[in-house]
């Protein structure tokens, strides 16, 4: 569900990069002493290296011609805590887009807010925490699990047709787009949420106290996670490593649904324009020439940056096409990626706020 910039104009795009930088900011600064100790460093890491390499595995919805892959907010949450699990797929997201080209520049906000704030920091805590006022059981984790990764989905396309609707930019009527992507989304998530109960419960079986110390924001000094860690490093490296290779080849829910609006709208207006419009072509339709230049300039600057940065375009070697070694080795870095930057931003948090307590204490 990684929104393109073709999708969205300058204004709501930026007005939602705006959003993500408050948000990572204002985190930052809820982060508790506990969450980010360096105990939980290495967790940090492999789950957020788990998610990225989970996000390469596109699943076939049958009977739709369709696929979907997890988002992994709520995976990320059950295992890490709201604030934490949020400033992580911030850090996945971020490298999908500049190291693989997965996602727009300028949508980068709009991706961290509907992967990232909608799953974390919203159905986390309103909706997955509250199921557990009493104690953790394998029942009530898969309950929670299945009911908020598919919230949080839906939300999240929700939130994706709107996004489009204010752009403006997508020949797309709001009826049909919304009929189509909401439907296969709430699919998708019912999908995501057994992978994250299956997940959440083999964490559970293993060591509890990571799930309980999530839900309730301690820390885990003095509990032995090595083992937790190098499984589900071992699952990130399967995921990315091999499993991505039987990804199907399907288009996504968000593409799907945007190719399908494009065609019942062709069918039912005959000469109706058949594809998406590019940043040049809806500049040319727009009434404004000058602000139609500068939207235009705009979203070639974001594609060449983005495309200059990119290390492994498409999770492959070019983008002339994916190939298997292309696929493995972007799995298998992007993992790699993802736990060393996603670890060492949750260690500078955790030195910095450990910094400061200490200076505070001083000072009183």
């Amino acid at each position: 569900m990684h929104m393109a910039d073709a999708l969205l104009s300058p204004v709501v795009a930026l007005a939602a990069d705006a959003v993500g930088v408050a948000a990572v900011g204002i985190s930052v600064a809820r982060v508790k002493k506990d969450e980010f100790s360096e105990k939980k460093v290495p967790l940090i890491g492999v789950a957020g290296a788990l998610v990225f390499a989970g996000q390469m595995i596109n699943f076939t919805i049958p009977g739709t011609g369709s696929s979907g892959h997890i988002g992994g907010g709520i995976l990320l949450a059950g295992l890490l805590g709201g604030v934490p699990a949020f400033l992580s797929m911030t850090a996945v997201l971020i490298i999908q887009c500049l190291f693989f080209a997965d996602g727009g520049l300028l949508a980068l906000g709009c991706n961290i807010f509907n992967l990232g704030v909608i799953p974390c920091l919203l159905v986390y805590p309103l909706v997955f925490k509250p199921i557990f006022r009493t104690a953790v059981s394998y029942r009530r984790l898969s309950a929670a699990s299945v009911i908020s990764a598919t919230a949080a989905l839906v939300l999240g396309a929700s939130c994706v047709v709107l996004q489009v609707m204010l752009s403006g930019v997508a020949q797309l009527p709001v009826g049909t787009f919304t009929a189509l992507m909401l439907p296969i989304h709430l699919v998708i998530g019912i999908v995501e949420g057994i992978v994250t109960a299956a997940v959440l419960c083999f964490v559970h079986r293993a060591r509890p106290e990571v799930v309980t110390a999530s839900l309730a924001g301690g820390k885990l000094d003095g509990i032995p996670v090595k083992k937790t860690v190098a499984a589900i490093a071992v699952l990130a490296v399967l995921a990315g490593g091999a499993l991505s290779l039987l990804a199907s080849k399907n288009p996504d829910g968000l593409e799907w649904a945007v190719e399908g609006t494009l065609e019942k709208t062709a069918a039912e207006a005959p000469g109706a324009a058949a594809v998406v419009p590019g940043a040049a072509q809806a500049d040319e339709q727009s009434g404004h020439p000058e602000e139609s230049s500068t939207a235009g300039a705009l979203h070639v600057r974001a594609a060449g940056i983005r495309d200059a940065t990119a290390v492994l375009p498409d999770y492959s070697f070019s983008y002339d096409g994916e190939n298997a070694a292309g696929t493995s080795a972007s799995g298998l870095i992007g993992a790699a990626i993802t736990f060393v930057v996603a670890g060492a931003a949750g260690l500078s948090i955790s030195l910095v706020k450990k910094r400061k307590r200490e200076a505070a204490g001083a000072d009183a």
